[in-house]
């Protein structure tokens, strides 16, 4: 039995964009040659690797088998190339970094044109990542989570600790009064996460004030919640970075500050290519030098029932 290493190339590419036609446009190839790839693959292996569909393509039983031993020859010739010192040395192609929407859009998105000005063959694509999603299907090359991975083939570091607050506009204060206690929280119009969206247990910041937190206003965005806040809509719990943005939001309830942590991932056959390792220490030292932003000294409090 042979079969060419292109094509498995090929195949990691399609079993990852899930789409024949995605994994295409990546490998910049045209339709019909991935597809003659894989089934070229498939008559060398005398197996079908995937089922397509008219929305894309899954993986049959064997086309999971192969997945596992394709990536571990990918990360042995990634790194078959680094101990000969023929990485990816020269700083160009594409990096996807998948970010929730507060730290990519009001940190990241205003900080990396300094990387691609730094180097001109590299090409960002910054992507919100508001659900759960596959490093290994390349759904992000680097992502910035807020738990650390539990198992996979992925590297995983933590990034920074950060901290949130309750915050109010000027003019909402104004025209409610500020709450003096959590449990007088109940008589303001609150803001918060859409409840059922939720896809982590840590992003659930109100029941850390008040137990029974009822909002009024839900939506499914860290940044809409500001914007939401600033129009003087209610009170939230927003990221203590991205409220010194806007001098018409003030923190209310100063004693409750609620902590959690960035963590950056990315899989470990990627771990070889300059390109990413470049763009992950930028991501590493941006952080790191605003430290004092993400977590700014103050108490940190306490549940109310």
């Amino acid at each position: 039995m042979a079969f060419d290493w292109d094509d498995i190339r090929v195949f990691l590419a399609v079993a990852r964009a899930g789409q024949i036609l995605a994994a295409s446009r990546r490998l910049k190839l045209n339709h019909a040659t991935t597809a003659r790839r894989i089934s070229a693959l498939e008559s060398a292996l005398d197996s079908q690797l995937l089922i397509r569909r008219t929305n894309g393509c899954v993986l049959t039983e064997a086309g999971e088998a192969l997945l596992a031993h394709a990536e571990r020859m990918e990360a042995e010739m990634l790194a078959a190339q680094g101990s000969l010192g023929r990485t990816d040395s020269t700083i160009a192609g594409t990096v996807r970094i998948g970010a929730p929407d507060g730290f990519g859009v009001s940190f990241l998105a205003k900080r990396l044109g300094a990387l691609t000005a730094r180097h001109p063959d590299l090409k960002l694509q910054l992507v919100p990542v508001p659900r759960s999603f596959s490093l290994p299907q390349r759904e992000a090359d680097i992502a910035i989570t807020v738990e650390q991975p539990a198992m996979g083939r992925l590297v995983s570091r933590k990034l920074l600790d950060y901290s949130l607050s309750l915050y109010a506009s000027k003019s909402y204060l104004e025209e409610m009064g500020r709450p003096k206690s959590a449990d007088d929280l109940r008589a303001h119009r609150l803001i918060s996460y859409v409840e059922d969206l939720i896809f982590s247990p840590s992003l659930h910041f109100t029941r850390e004030i008040l137990r029974n937190w009822s909002a009024h206003f839900e939506i499914s965005s860290a940044i809409g919640q500001v914007e939401a806040v600033r129009s003087g809509a209610g009170i939230a719990v927003l990221h203590d970075f991205i409220a010194p943005d806007h001098p018409e939001l003030e923190r209310v309830l100063p004693d409750y500050r609620i902590e959690r942590s960035y963590y950056m991932v990315y899989h470990e056959a990627a771990r070889e290519l300059a390109r990413l390792r470049t763009v992950a220490d930028f991501i590493t030292e941006a952080a790191a030098a605003e430290r004092l932003r993400f977590l700014p000294s103050g108490p940190k409090g306490g549940l109310q029932k």
